[in-house]
């Protein structure tokens, strides 16, 4: 028996931060033209699947609510948010450019400066609240979230115990889908 419900989950699209490589975590930036077009594309993934009987549930940060918008258009009756899906808190280092952030020898360079940003959630922290979001669903369920927090859910939602954030990609304007512990990128 699968531990979590099926799932669809979809990063929001390219934002003008994202553009210009800078953090964002709990801070918002608006999607970009591509960003619109890659919510758009996800909305064409999504219209040729039976969504009967999923709940839509988004991050209420700025640049997902934008994303359900336009992905969600017609495709179902409500989107709620939940502070869950939000993104990782950067802390201090929220709206800096990447170029400006210290390396981490020895560690992998997409999560380390995760862990290390001072202020910051943390990713114990964060799967701490995946985890949480993900044993309270009650059905199939459509997530509109963020990178690192969608790279979270579905390490967890998958039955390969040796996926982690980093093995399980990311992805602007493409839709993962989790069914019985398996994910499958649709593009």
């Amino acid at each position: 028996m699968p531990r979590f419900p099926e799932l669809y989950v979809l990063r929001h699209g390219q934002t003008t931060w994202n553009a210009e490589n800078r953090l964002q975590g709990l801070l918002n930036s608006p999607l970009t033209a591509k960003g619109e077009m890659q919510a758009a594309r996800q909305f064409e993934i999504l219209r040729s699947r039976d969504l009967t009987g999923f709940a839509a549930v988004s991050s209420p940060q700025g640049r997902a609510i934008q994303t359900a918008g336009i992905a969600l258009a017609g495709l179902v009756d409500t989107v709620r948010t939940d502070d869950r899906l939000c993104e990782i808190d950067v802390g201090d280092w929220s709206g800096l450019s990447r170029s400006d952030l210290p390396t981490f020898d020895g560690e992998d360079p997409l999560l380390a400066l995760y862990n290390h940003a001072p202020g910051g959630e943390g990713l114990i922290r964060l799967r701490a609240r995946c985890v949480d979001f993900l044993n309270h669903l009650t059905g199939p369920s459509i997530l509109v979230t963020h990178g690192i927090t969608s790279r979270t859910l579905r390490s967890l939602a998958t039955v390969d115990e040796a996926s982690t954030p980093v093995s399980v990609g990311g992805g602007q304007g493409c839709v993962y889908h989790i069914k019985d512990g398996v994910q499958n990128l649709l593009e």
